[in-house]
């Protein structure tokens, strides 16, 4: 799906107030994210997302009940588009500063205090980090050598078991599966989470390897990652299981540029060059968007 195909769905699905072609596209990944007027719509890349896209739209109710700062939904139920799922989200005001490590402490510690939702609500799964990476590399293809694919499902497959034998050291609960600055949003009222469709019901060091991943891969200065750990309350890589869920959300991250690969040259040498320090086990080796 590229921006082109995501503005026809929109504009079938008929949800904005004005022309999809005025509409601005904020992101393009698994969705399309575009922008107009007071809403927000996200249009998933094929019908596969639609099950998630539901279970997003129950995530965002049940936070709002449990007064926790998200992203609400404008609409109850997704909608499917010549089969792309469509959600509809209430626009958040402005920006008033960039989302720092210690937002998104102080926000996961208010999730990571929640109960896990009763199963007659609805059923928030298990973090199934390694579960997009068949599809992932489905969609590249071609595009990235066979025996990349085939390194990165055995990867996948050995980590896979190695995570379900962890022992946690903090209790299992929600989790917002993808606990990152970028998923923190700073209005006027205060820090709020966005980006919903990876909540989880499972270790909650799923969302604290995040960030030490971040650390190492991905250029986050040592200091703001100390500064995450402070507000806190504690660092992950004191934990015995740190390396098994940080090497399969490394092998996780691989895929899931794969799948841009066919029209990204930039994010097919991306993939080369992270597939390539996984290979070495060179930990030092700074990955970096496309």
């Amino acid at each position: 799906m590229d921006e082109a195909r995501a503005r026809d769905v929109l504009a079938a699905a008929g949800v904005l107030p004005g022309p999809a072609r005025d509409a601005r596209l904020l992101a393009l990944g698994e969705n399309a994210v575009f922008a107009a007027g007071d809403l927000v719509v996200k249009v998933g890349r094929d019908a596969e997302l639609l099950d998630r896209a539901r279970r997003e739209l129950d995530i965002a109710l049940w936070l709002a009940e449990a007064g926790v700062p998200a992203v609400r939904a404008a609409e109850p139920k997704p909608l499917l588009i010549e089969g792309h799922p469509v959600t509809v989200w209430h626009r958040m005001p402005d920006s008033v500063r960039p989302a720092e490590p210690r937002d998104l402490a102080e926000l996961l510690r208010v999730v990571h205090a929640l109960p896990t939702p009763p199963v007659d609500a609805f059923e928030l799964p298990p973090r199934e980090l390694l579960g997009g990476v068949e599809r992932w590399l489905r969609l590249a293809g071609d595009a990235i050598a066979p025996a990349d694919a085939a390194y990165l499902r055995e990867r996948r497959d050995g980590f896979a078991a190695a995570a379900a034998a962890l022992t946690p050291h903090l209790p299992p609960g929600p989790v917002h599966g993808d606990a990152l600055p970028r998923n923190v949003h700073v209005g006027p009222d205060g820090p709020v989470l966005v980006d919903l469709e990876t909540f989880s019901a499972d270790l909650r060091e799923h969302d604290l390897v995040v960030m030490a991943l971040s650390r190492d891969r991905y250029g986050l200065p040592a200091a703001a990652y100390d500064e995450f750990t402070e507000f806190y309350g504690w660092d992950v890589r004191e934990w015995s299981g740190c390396s098994v869920l940080r090497g399969a959300r490394e092998t996780a991250s691989c895929a899931w540029v794969a799948q841009h690969a066919p029209t990204n040259p930039k994010a097919l040498a991306e993939f080369e060059r992270r597939v390539a320090s996984l290979r070495d086990g060179d930990e030092s080796v700074r990955w970096y968007p496309f």
